[in-house]
């Protein structure tokens, strides 16, 4: 990705750096005490954060009497020092959501979390984003207001038709999506899978592995329609071929 320079850059920036992350440090109040965890994590096709978290877990509790909550998404590894790799820090509100698409959404990031996503004291929560706090790299540190982080063009369409996408890339399509994987993100091995589909790129996975790739530019924009999503992917099969 390149170096923001613009508000607008900003928040790609920081947009794209959520969609690649799988967890979080999840920051809830403890009786007016900051208590962090680690959680697994995923976002909506707007990038609105999803969790997945029990009830009987203490940001559980902590969340039902103060849905204010802080997200740490960190994407300095590899980095030989960390404080000069980039990470972003939500701030906003964690909301219940009973939206099924959504479950299937986060669950397909996430596929061990279908073994309890249908206990009772499971529940899905969507965070609603009002400030993040991005830092670039060194000495690049800006905030970010919640509507500009957020993709703000109408996706619904595509949002309906992802996990028709999904299946069809993934039983008529696997020689492409390993082809995005080895050719175009320098990963190894085979059997990746895409698990998600957004306006600014797919996500791929391969057992444990996790990986993103964003659609290249230029590219047919915005990415809203499946046939707009479709062209997008030929883009990537024909780049990753050559």
């Amino acid at each position: 990705m390149s170096e923001p320079r613009t508000t607008s850059d900003l928040a790609l920036f920081g947009r794209l750096l959520a969609r690649g992350c799988t967890r979080a440090a999840l920051a809830t109040s403890l009786n007016g005490a900051p208590y962090a965890s680690l959680v697994l994590f995923a976002v909506d096709v707007d990038a609105s954060p999803l969790l997945l978290l029990s009830d009987l877990a203490q940001h559980s509790r902590n969340i039902a009497f103060d849905p204010r909550v802080s997200l740490l998404l960190d994407a300095t590894q590899g980095h030989p020092d960390p404080l000069t790799g980039a990470r972003l820090t939500l701030l906003g509100r964690a909301l219940p959501t009973d939206d099924p698409r959504c479950l299937a959404r986060f669950l397909a990031h996430h596929p061990s979390s279908a073994g309890y996503a249908g206990f009772p004291d499971f529940r899905l929560y969507r965070v609603a984003i009002e400030r993040g706090h991005l830092v670039a790299g060194f000495g690049r540190i800006e905030w970010i207001d919640g509507p500009d982080f957020l993709f703000a063009p109408d996706a619904s369409t595509l949002a309906v038709a992802e996990f028709e996408i999904l299946r069809h890339m993934n039983e008529d399509h696997i020689d492409a999506i390993g082809h995005y994987a080895r050719g175009l993100l320098g990963r190894s091995g085979a059997g990746w899978r895409m698990t998600g589909i957004d306006p600014e790129g797919i996500d791929l996975r391969c057992d444990g592995e996790t990986a993103r790739l964003d659609f290249l530019a230029p590219v047919v924009s915005p990415v809203l329609t499946p046939r707009a999503a479709r062209a997008a992917l030929v883009q990537l099969a024909d780049v990753a071929r050559e």
